[in-house]
C-alpha cells in the first residue's frame, strides 16, 4: 500500500466506512495507525503466551509440553499458534501458554520464575491489566493504575534483566462498553490501565497491540456482543480477532 492510498484508506476508516470492509482489513488499519513494530521468530524459537482467562481460556495446565493443543486453550493463544506452526512446518517452534484465569500482575510475579524465565522464551506475549481493575470493583482487590503501573514495570525489569534478548509483545487491556460486565463504572479510570500499558511497552521497546481499537473497529462489521459476550471475554470470533491482530506482530 502506497502512502497515497494509506491515508485515502485511514481516511475512509475515520468516516466510519468499515461496514463494507473485511476484518483482516479492520486489523490492518488498526497496524498501521498504531504504527506497530513488527518481530521475527526465528528458528526453533520459544514463544510465550502470559495473561489471564482471556490468554488461559481452559487450557490444561498440567500439560508441559509445547504445542499441545490442550495446554495452549481454547484462545487467540491457540488460533496463532496454530497458524504460524502451519507456515513454518520446518522451523521447529515452540508454543506455551501460561495464562492464569483471575490473574494480576502481581499473580504473574509470583510464577513468573517457573512460568516464565526457566522457559527462556525468545519472544514473550503478555496481555494483563483487565482484572487488575476489575476486582476493584467488588471490593475483591484494593489495586489501583498506579499498583498496576509499577508492578508491571518491576515484572518487566526482571525480565529484561534476566532474558535481555527476548522480544516483547504487550497487548492492551481492553473492555467494550455497554455489553454486560462493562458499564459506566469503568470509566475514565479504566483507560488509566489501557495507557498504562502503552507507556510500559514504549519504554521497554515493546510490540504494542491496541485491542481496544480492534474491537471497537470490529463493531462496524457486526455487534459488540458477537466479538464478546460480557465485554471482557472474547467470543470464538473474538478469539480469531485477537489471533489475527497477534499475528500482524509478526513478519
Amino acid at each position: 500500500m502506497n502512502h497515497s492510498n494509506r491515508r485515502n484508506f485511514l481516511k475512509n476508516v475515520s468516516l466510519g466506512s468499515l461496514a463494507a470492509i473485511s476484518i483482516p482489513q479492520i486489523v490492518s488499519a488498526a497496524v498501521v495507525a498504531d504504527k506497530i513494530k513488527k518481530i521475527t521468530i526465528k528458528k526453533e524459537g520459544v514463544v510465550l503466551f502470559q495473561g489471564d482467562s482471556i490468554t488461559d481460556v481452559g487450557r490444561k495446565r498440567e500439560a508441559a509440553d509445547p504445542n499441545n493443543g490442550q495446554a495452549l486453550g481454547g484462545g487467540y493463544p491457540h488460533l496463532a499458534a496454530a497458524s504460524l506452526l502451519l507456515k513454518r512446518a520446518g522451523d521447529n517452534l515452540k508454543f506455551y501458554n501460561k495464562g492464569i484465569s483471575g490473574n494480576k500482575v502481581y499473580q504473574l510475579a509470583e510464577r513468573w520464575d517457573t512460568d516464565c524465565l526457566q522457559l527462556k522464551p525468545d519472544v514473550l506475549s503478555i496481555l494483563i491489566g483487565v482484572n487488575d481493575f476489575w476486582h476493584t470493583l467488588n471490593g475483591n482487590y484494593k489495586g489501583t493504575s498506579k499498583v498496576y503501573r509499577d508492578d508491571y514495570d518491576k515484572l518487566l525489569d526482571r525480565t529484561k534483566q534476566a532474558l535481555p534478548d527476548l522480544q516483547l509483545i504487550i497487548g492492551e487491556p481492553f473492555a467494550v462498553k455497554g455489553v454486560k460486565a462493562v458499564d459506566e463504572k469503568w470509566y475514565p479510570v479504566f483507560n488509566e490501565y489501557r495507557a498504562a500499558a502503552r507507556e510500559l511497552a514504549d519504554k521497554y521497546k515493546a510490540t504494542f497491540i491496541p485491542y481496544q481499537a480492534i474491537y471497537d473497529k470490529a463493531q462496524q462489521s457486526a455487534p459488540a456482543v458477537y466479538w464478546t459476550p460480557d465485554g471482557v471475554h472474547p467470543s470464538v470470533a473474538g478469539a480469531q480477532l485477537m489471533a489475527d491482530a497477534w499475528l500482524q506482530c509478526i513478519k
